[in-house]
């Protein structure tokens, strides 16, 4: 497949939906969107502020690998026969049989990456380069209006344009959490206290660092920490590894388990009360905040090697602790001041170097979505109510029309623990084209789970049809 060449952008001529982010998920909707048959015709434009396709650079760790399987690409869980799936990626630089011998059914990261990387440069209606300053609704012209920024390659801005939509879809996606007590020193350039989003490009400034400190309990924090003690000195490894969860707990991975990562859980999900949606994220961390088990096993079998000559390594591995503030010691050391969750005790820690691995949260949408604000319908905590077809709820003057605004990985307070989850990726892609084209150019599974995750009204079960020779012992009396 050669590499496509960018549609002439026409800004003036309305599109059908206009995608503003450039992710793996607005990046699945393009190429479902692309596979369209003739007789469901949908025309798309897709910005992005970034001059190219990125997918965390910064831990792309040699090794790493996603925690789903590699049929959770883009396309495949939708369209199997798409010619954006990651197999077709492999046929294109013949690197077929070799992954077929390997035998490898979770890819690593490095690998996904550069698969979507294959897929934006074949994809004629992305625009990189292109920061979407703002969405509104033009009543005039029935239409979202969607005024971007035109960028060079330095960032600067080069031009202003609009474009006009029936539909919008936001994968904006999600930004590197700092905790509050460490946002001062993080903002310092010459403190390191690197996010994990940054850890490549920091790597050997952290390696050379007296004492390191690892902030997270989930598979991020495990892999850098499992990085890090591998380039230290044995003997000398001087390596902390804290959590705020109660054990480095390995990610729940059993097959009823990941049931919780369906369509039919998000639909059970998003179906429930508002306030009993709110209470069930943390209480299941496992589901999205473990360890591979693999990973844990590398590091305990990293940490035993250290001890065949004698003698234990300098390492600490502690649960159970959070970060209640922190402060610079000196010009080149950092103070971290810590509390025991059940001990109900506290300490200082001092160190040369941080690593959070303390995750990403959703990019707020109500800067982009200002313009809209008193059209968006929101729930008792301010946050925009969302349909069960990742459908901002607006006012009806815009709905009425037929017109929508779709949220990708923006909807974990509706749809629950699968919301980032590449694993529904493709079907919920395909559930947002199905809506916007009003048609099933998708046919979508009607199960996907062998468990039924809520009680079945009694109303809704069939009713038994009696043996034929009750109905006539019945008819005769």
């Amino acid at each position: 497949m050669t590499v496509a060449t960018p549609q002439h952008h026409q800004p003036d001529v309305p599109r059908d939906l206009v995608g503003i982010g450039i992710g793996p998920f607005n990046l699945s909707l393009a190429a479902l969107a692309h596979g369209l048959p003739a007789d469901t015709p949908l025309t798309t434009t897709f910005y992005e502020q970034h001059h190219a396709f990125h997918w965390h650079p910064g831990q792309l760790i040699d090794g790493a690998t996603l925690q789903v399987p590699f049929l959770a690409d883009l396309v495949t869980l939708a369209d199997p026969a798409s010619p954006w799936s990651f197999l077709r990626y492999l046929r294109s630089i013949d690197r077929l049989y070799p992954f077929y011998f390997a035998e490898r059914f979770h890819i690593q990261r490095a690998e996904y990456d550069a698969y979507c990387r294959w897929v934006s440069e074949n994809l004629p209606e992305l625009h990189f380069g292109h920061q979407v300053d703002a969405v509104r609704w033009n009543p005039e012209r029935t239409l979202f209006e969607v005024d971007y920024t035109q960028l060079d390659t330095e960032g600067e801005a080069e031009a202003l344009g609009r474009t006009y939509t029936r539909n919008v879809v936001l994968g904006i996606g999600t930004a590197p959490h700092i905790p509050e007590p460490l946002k001062p020193l993080a903002e310092a350039p010459a403190v390191p206290v690197i996010h994990a989003a940054a850890y490549l490009r920091n790597r050997e400034r952290l390696l050379g660092a007296e004492h390191i400190t690892v902030i997270g309990s989930g598979q991020s924090g495990a892999e850098i920490f499992l990085d890090l003690l591998r380039n230290r000195p044995h003997g000398r490894e001087k390596i902390t590894w804290l959590a705020r969860t109660e054990a480095f707990a390995p990610m729940e991975y059993s097959k009823l388990g990941l049931e919780h990562f369906t369509p039919d859980y998000t639909r059970y999900f998003h179906n429930l009360p508002e306030h009993t949606r709110d209470t069930l994220p943390d209480r299941q961390w496992q589901l999205h905040k473990g360890i591979d088990t693999d990973t844990i096993a590398a590091i305990h079998d990293e940490l035993y090697q250290r001890t065949l000559g004698g003698g234990w390594p300098d390492a600490v591995l502690t649960p159970g602790v959070s970060v209640r503030t922190a402060g610079r010691v000196a010009t080149t050391k950092i103070e971290l001041h810590l509390e025991h969750h059940q001990q109900g005790t506290r300490s200082r820690l001092t160190t040369d170097a941080v690593v959070l691995a303390t995750g990403y949260r959703e990019r707020p949408l109500d800067g982009l979505l200002a313009g809209l604000d008193p059209y968006m319908r929101r729930d008792a905590a301010e946050r925009p109510r969302i349909d069960g077809q990742y459908r901002l709820v607006l006012d009806p003057t815009i709905t009425n029309t037929g017109s929508h605004v779709y949220v990708q990985n923006a909807e974990r307070h509706t749809h629950g623990v699968g919301t980032p989850d590449l694993g529904l990726a493709a079907w919920r892609s395909a559930t947002i084209l199905n809506s916007a084209t009003g048609a099933t150019p998708y046919p979508l599974p009607h199960r996907t789970a062998f468990t039924t995750f809520g009680l079945v009204p009694e109303q809704t079960r069939p009713t038994p049809t009696p043996p034929r020779d009750l109905i006539r012992l019945i008819e005769q009396n």
